[in-house]
C-alpha cells in the first residue's frame, strides 16, 4: 500500500479503527503518513486509558455483583445549591461499557450532551425526575432531594437489587452503597450525574426565555454575583426557591 496518495491515507485514517490504520501504514515511510501514524497512537493510547478508567470505576459494582446483585443502579442529583429551579435526580443501569463517564462536572458542555444521548440510547434503563422549587420550600432541599430520587427510581420501570449512591447514605434501598466522590468512583453514579446534569441545564435553559433579566442561561440558577446582584435589583421570579434568598434581607 506505499503507492497510496495522501488523499486515499487521508480517507483510510478517517474509516478505519486506529488499530488497523497502524497495520495497513506500517511500511509506508512519507511524513504525512506517519503523522496520521501518530495520531493514530495517540487514539489508542487514549482508548486504553479510558478501558482502564472503565475498569477501576467499574469495582463498586463488582463488588456488588460478588455479593450476588445483579440489577446495580448507580443514583446522583444536580441543582441542591442553586437559588432557583428544580432538583433533578437520575438512576441509571448500566449494561455494556461506555468509556469516558466521569463527574458531570468536569466534562466540557459539548461532551456531556454527548454523553447524555449515549447513556439514553445504551443503557439498560433509567429514570429522571425532579422536585420542584415550591417542594424545596416546603420540605427543605434534602428532604426534596429525596423525593426526587424516589420518583427516578419509580420511572426507571424495574426494581434493581442494589442503590450505589453519591455521598452520604439516603436508605432509598435495603441494599445502598454510598461513595464519597461517587461520580468518580462509579460508572453507574457518573452516567447518573450527566442525565440530572444535562436534563437540569436544558430545562434552565429554556427559563432563560421566560425571565431573561436573571441570566440563567449561563448559571443556571447557582448564586453568582451576576444572578444575586439581578436579584436585589428585580426581586425574585416565580422559579425561585425564596428558602434561598435570606441574604436579600440583608442591608447591602
Amino acid at each position: 500500500m506505499n503507492n497510496l496518495s495522501m488523499k486515499e491515507w487521508r480517507k483510510l485514517f478517517e474509516e478505519l479503527s486506529p488499530t488497523e490504520f497502524l497495520k495497513q501504514s506500517q511500511w509506508d515511510t512519507k511524513k504525512g503518513v506517519q503523522q496520521l501514524r501518530a495520531r493514530a497512537e495517540a487514539a489508542l493510547r487514549q482508548q486504553q486509558f479510558l478501558t482502564e478508567e472503565w475498569a477501576r470505576r467499574n469495582q463498586p459494582k463488582r463488588s456488588l455483583q460478588s455479593q450476588g446483585a445483579i440489577l446495580i443502579g448507580g443514583m446522583d442529583e444536580a441543582g441542591r445549591g442553586p437559588l432557583a429551579g428544580p432538583v433533578v435526580a437520575a438512576i441509571v443501569v448500566l449494561a455494556t461499557p461506555i468509556l469516558g463517564l466521569k463527574d458531570s462536572k468536569k466534562l466540557s458542555e459539548a461532551h456531556r450532551e454527548e454523553l447524555f444521548h449515549q447513556i439514553k440510547e445504551e443503557a439498560l434503563g433509567y429514570g429522571i425526575a425532579w422536585a420542584t422549587h415550591e417542594e424545596i420550600d416546603e420540605h427543605n432541599i434534602l428532604a426534596a432531594t429525596k423525593l426526587a430520587m424516589k420518583r427516578a427510581m419509580d420511572k426507571l420501570g424495574f426494581q434493581v437489587d442494589a442503590l450505589l449512591l453519591d455521598g452520604t447514605p439516603l436508605h432509598l434501598h435495603q441494599k445502598e452503597v454510598a461513595l464519597v466522590g461517587g461520580d468518580d468512583r462509579s460508572n453507574e453514579i457518573a452516567a447518573a450525574s450527566i442525565l440530572a446534569k444535562v436534563t437540569r441545564d436544558q430545562w434552565m435553559a429554556k427559563m432563560d426565555e421566560f425571565y431573561p433579566a436573571y441570566g440563567f442561561l449561563q448559571h443556571k440558577g447557582y448564586g453568582t454575583k451576576q444572578h444575586m446582584d439581578a436579584l436585589r435589583e428585580f426581586g425574585p421570579c416565580p422559579i425561585h426557591r425564596k428558602s434561598f434568598l435570606s441574604f436579600l434581607n440583608e442591608r447591602t
